[in-house]
């Protein structure tokens, strides 16, 4: 109840913001980001182009990848109208497809950018049931299996650009405290909606595609440190906003939950503000592998803070994004079920 109390009245936690913090606001004590260069997924609408639009306009230099061009274009043009000195490069990705994912990165690192800063955030939330076109689960593999790929495939140039820089890579993956809902066997049930379209339901493949963001990220951040990588990695939750996320769930139903949760709402600002503070706020210089929601750290499930899980997952995608492997769930190894 008094966490509850908090959070409707916005009441900040240690780190000086809470839940009626924006994006604007916790980006104000940033250092000089002019030199910084992001990639931001899911930038066409909502919390991604928010982030987009206030990271623009503290100088980053945007990569906006998208399924959708047209989109990632007029995403562009709004910033461009706003902050006219805005760099920003609109490129071609679709997270579904590990061949897009490839392509993408082959096309990025044509331009031999640096890249400091990477925030996944895209996400789909599938009413109905879809296979992609490597054989996995839509949900899962837009949400958690082409963030993966792509992660692992830039990092080579984060960690190159932080060394060179001196500068410290940031990695955010913004999952949601949905990632909680999810228990059972995550792999078995990716294998059982994958091949039995009966078995699906949209609600727990999205927690499970959010509970494998926060297991990437907690694996993630214990190989970087292995590695001695000055890059880290944090999770966050942005919080309950009504975004083009439920777009394929419009109707009575939905609108009855919204106006019923609409106290617990928070607008788009605000739910792109936990992003922006973990992608940019010197308080978090060195600190990876954490979850973050309100702009505090919190704790994330007790299936997402096992660390044999993360492991696990890990394994699993490693397999399931492997060239040439067509993400077959039959190649796992048996350890892995």
């Amino acid at each position: 109840m008094l966490e509850t109390v908090k959070y409707l009245l916005g009441s900040a936690g240690t780190s000086g913001y809470g839940s009626k913090s924006t994006a604007e606001n916790v980006t104000e004590q940033s250092p000089d980001l002019r030199s910084v260069t992001a990639i931001i997924t899911g930038a066409t609408s909502g919390i991604g182009a928010e982030t987009a639009r206030v990271l623009a306009k503290r100088g980053v230099k945007l990569i906006l990848p998208a399924r959708s061009v047209k989109a990632a274009e007029e995403t562009k043009a709004r910033i461009l109208s706003e902050v006219p000195e805005a760099e920003i490069i609109v490129m071609a990705l679709d997270l579904s497809s590990l061949s897009s994912v490839r392509k993408f990165v082959a096309e990025f690192e044509y331009l031999n950018f640096p890249l400091n800063l990477l925030i996944n955030n895209a996400g789909k939330f599938a009413h109905q049931h879809a296979i992609s076109e490597d054989g996995i689960e839509m949900t899962f593999a837009t949400n958690h299996l082409g963030h993966f790929l792509l992660t692992k495939l830039l990092l080579k140039k984060m960690i190159e650009t932080a060394n060179k820089t001196g500068v410290q890579g940031r990695i955010v993956n913004v999952s949601s405290s949905i990632h909680g809902w999810f228990s059972g066997d995550s792999i078995q049930y990716l294998r059982l909606i994958t091949k039995d379209k009966s078995q699906y339901d949209a609600t727990r493949a999205y927690a499970l595609s959010k509970l494998a963001n926060v297991l990437h990220t907690k694996e993630l951040a214990r190989i970087l440190k292995k590695m001695g990588a000055n890059v880290t990695v944090n999770c966050v939750h942005p919080g309950i906003v009504r975004t083009r996320l439920t777009r394929e769930r419009e109707g009575l139903v939905t609108d009855l939950v919204f106006f019923l949760t609409s106290k617990l709402l928070k607008t788009i600002p605000q739910a792109a503000a936990t992003t922006c503070y973990v992608a940019t706020h010197p308080r978090l210089a060195n600190v990876s592998g954490k979850y973050f929601a309100d702009c505090n750290e919190v704790c994330s499930s007790k299936l997402g803070s096992n660390s044999t899980e993360a492991a696990r997952i890990w394994s699993a995608s490693e397999v399931m994004a492997a060239k040439n492997s067509n993400a077959n769930l039959d190649t796992l190894d048996a350890s892995l079920l």
